[in-house]
């Protein structure tokens, strides 16, 4: 009764919590509203005291001192597209002057993982603010690249981005609202387009004289030379070796999705196939290089981006990611040199280029002065089209913004999951391997030592690969996400950013009609697997295990389903306050942070795997929203893979008795909703030495064979024919 009590003032206290959060404002969208009142002024501007409100037709707020504006206020996001490696937007708070200076920045929101886990966010606030003061007018003539960026290493994705939005959202706002003398842009459309139609083949020497092609050389002495401009003298120390005179990099550039051009240099097959990738708004530049620099290096491998060039066109600076990117193998024309670099990048729709009017490939040279240390410098390569591949419009092209943003979105999960593909081939092993087990599992836990030991290998592979490493822990939150895009107009996109998650719940939703909650819980969750493995080790240092009374077992199951219904109910209300509640599950800090995490949420995490030492999965049993969650859903699996006995609960307790999580009742059912398919049971079905059936049988057999064997062909001794049988 006193259990019944404490569950019901549990659930009242609950519905009460909800009943009150339902007259809660919806939290706000990130907006300049939303991030303004967490700011201090003075963080914007030197001694600003106070915050106007936000414009209605250029989203800036005011900055005042002494009731005075003295800087406008923005958020990077409002104007640019600020999504990080992540797949998420990078929010910076700006303020920017009269005179189009930056005075002022704050990193206020992001969701990068690398900053997360691995470089200490206050590295990343300091180069953030450390753009206070740069000149939004020297920017703006110079394409961007009036000031040195700044790299992190291991971050580059997340500085350029910060970069980009931080310059060409400050020089959107500078020309909105007319600041430093920047006039706003015009809005007249280009004047001139590319002529289509012009198909005419000609040759390399021709192409080059006429500026079809743009070439931009670099010897070993230039470069040298512009490192001992900057003064650093650790990059003076460590000069490029070779000659002054070797080629240190001899890059050529072209626009090949002009018909003439592309038709001449890729070959009429080549460019058909460049025809059919480009889109609507889309183009494609051919760089090509040789000499002892790349012009690719090996970063964009790992991160997915080359982070040694970039295409400016005014305000405009485009990044190209692999996806964008595509080896050529040779030249079509006879007479071109030879190079050892053949690369086309494809320019997106949604970068607004504008092929007819000028613009500059810039190279990053960099030089490393340290262990992880390096300086950077620029050098550009600018092309125009020749005036023979354009003609004149009479209106300008209208572009669809919500298709490119669409295009946008579908570009860069499709590069994620072709970065990720290692990762999803072995993921799709594990998956392939756990089917064959659960198929086969009277095959497969045969023999008790080896089943054993495969058990705790997966489980590890499960822990190391699935949540260290590719901090691929599935989360109730993925659920309320899906919940909250259902009920505001769901797109795929979202869910699509992370590959390794979006497989796996395709995988639970299958094996929730086979298996139940089982298949995920008890072998694919990298805590599921943390809490089993340091109990285990436990064990070899005898450590008690406590089995709690069936009374007090069965009483406290419904805890998780509470705990999940309410940070469900919750998500109705706010999704970012149930995301804050939803530190009840641990994976966070132990699986995706591994621990390094501020203390009471590692204590949190500690004190669960400690109460996990004495009893196994004490986390999956009382308190896991995820596992209730799978559960509700896991009651209508249509087959029941599990073999018993018509002895098992009646007079035998050894499967019960020995349920790692306890899911099997006294009257010897297996309650699937608390199943882990951890297989134990089916070891103990073909147990020789546990199970009394199995050992009844045995010695069943045993007995018959011992048995006097029949006499099938030689009469007895007394028989009548004996003698002559003898005989004969």
């Amino acid at each position: 009764m006193t259990h019944r009590r404490a569950i019901s003032g549990w659930l009242a206290s609950l519905f009460c919590g909800l009943a009150l959060l339902v007259g809660v404002e919806r939290a706000q969208a990130d907006s300049l509203d939303s991030f303004l009142p967490d700011l201090t002024p003075s963080e914007l501007f030197p001694g600003a005291d106070a915050f106007g409100p936000v414009r209605d037709d250029v989203k800036v707020a005011p900055v005042l001192k002494g009731g005075e504006r003295v800087a406008w206020a923005f958020l990077t996001s409002d104007f640019v597209g600020t999504t990080g490696y992540s797949g998420k937007p990078i929010h910076v708070v700006a303020a920017i002057d009269d005179d189009a200076v930056l005075t002022g920045v704050k990193l206020v929101k992001h969701s990068e993982p690398i900053v997360l886990i691995g470089i200490p966010n206050s590295k990343m606030v300091a180069l953030t603010e450390g753009y206070a003061g740069l000149d939004l007018k020297v920017e703006a003539e110079t394409g961007g690249e009036g000031h040195d960026l700044d790299i992190i290493s291991g971050a580059t994705v997340t500085i350029m981005v910060i970069d980009d939005s931080l310059v060409r959202g400050g020089i959107k706002v500078s020309r909105a609202l007319g600041l430093g003398g920047l006039a706003p842009a015009a809005d007249t459309g280009p004047k001139r387009e590319v002529d289509m139609s012009n198909e005419d083949i000609s040759d390399w020497t021709t192409l080059s004289g006429d500026g079809s092609i743009r070439r931009m050389t670099l010897d070993v002495g230039q470069v040298n030379a512009a490192f001992e401009e900057t003064g650093d003298a650790r990059a003076i120390k460590r000069p490029e070796p070779g000659a002054p005179e070797d080629t240190f990099i001899d890059m050529h550039m072209a626009l090949v999705s002009v018909p003439s051009i592309g038709r001449t240099l890729l070959g009429d097959a080549e460019y058909e196939n460049l025809k059919k990738r480009l889109k609507e708004g889309e183009h494609a530049i051919l760089v090509l290089g040789r000499g002892a620099y790349s012009f690719k290096g090996s970063g964009y491998v790992r991160g997915g981006i080359f982070d040694r060039i970039q295409l400016i066109q005014g305000d405009q600076s485009v990044r190209f990611f692999d996806k964008q990117q595509q080896r050529l193998g040779d030249l079509a024309t006879t007479d071109s040199p030879t190079f050892t670099e053949l690369d086309m990048f494809k320019i997106p729709a949604d970068a607004e280029f504008d092929p007819a009017e000028p613009f500059r490939l810039q190279l990053l040279v960099q030089r490393a002065v340290g262990a992880v240390d390096k300086i950077f410098l620029t050098f550009d390569l600018g092309y125009k089209l020749p005036e023979q591949y354009l003609l004149p419009v009479a209106a300008p092209k209208v572009v669809d913004d919500a298709t490119g943003e669409a295009a946008a979105k579908a570009a860069l999960w499709k590069r994620i999951w072709r970065d990720r593909k290692v990762e999803i081939g072995v993921l799709g092993a594990m998956l392939l391997v756990l089917t064959g087990v659960f198929f086969f599992q009277m095959q497969a836990t045969r023999h008790q030592r080896a089943f054993f030991w495969f058990r705790m290998g997966y489980l590890t592979v499960t822990l190391v690969f699935l949540g260290w490493y590719a901090n691929a822990q599935l989360s109730v939150v993925n659920l309320m996400a899906l919940a909250g895009s259902l009920r505001t107009g769901f797109t795929w996109d979202a869910f699509l950013l992370d590959p390794l998650v979006f497989i796996q719940w395709f995988a639970v939703a299958a094996a929730l009609l086979f298996w139940g909650r089982g298949a995920y819980c008890g072998w694919l969750c990298p805590f599921g697997a943390l809490q089993e493995l340091t109990n285990r080790i436990g064990r070899v240092f005898r450590i008690p295990q406590w089995e709690l009374p069936w009374g007090l077992h069965e009483r406290l199951w419904p805890a998780k389903y509470m705990i999940f219904l309410g940070l469900f109910g919750i998500s109705f209300v706010s999704i970012p306050l149930a995301e804050t509640y939803a530190e009840i599950e641990p994976f966070k800090t132990a699986i995706i942070l591994k621990f390094v995490r501020d203390w009471p949420f590692v204590v949190f995490a500690l004190l669960l795997l400690l109460a996990g030492l004495f009893i196994e999965r004490f986390y999956c049993r009382y308190l896991c929203p995820l596992g209730a969650a799978l559960a509700i859903p896991a009651r209508i699996r249509m087959f029941d893979w599990l073999k018993r006995y018509k002895e098992c609960g009646s007079p035998c307790h050894t499967c019960a008795n020995e349920c790692p999580v306890q899911a099997i009742h006294p009257t010897g059912e297996i309650n699937p909703n608390e199943c882990v398919n951890c297989l134990h049971c089916q070891v103990l079905y073909q147990s020789e030495a546990k199970c009394p059936v199995v050992i009844r049988q045995l010695k069943r057999r045993e007995k018959v064979g011992k048995a006097p064997a029949p006499n099938l062909g030689k009469p007895p001794a007394n028989h009548p024919n004996a003698a002559t049988t003898t005989a004969s």
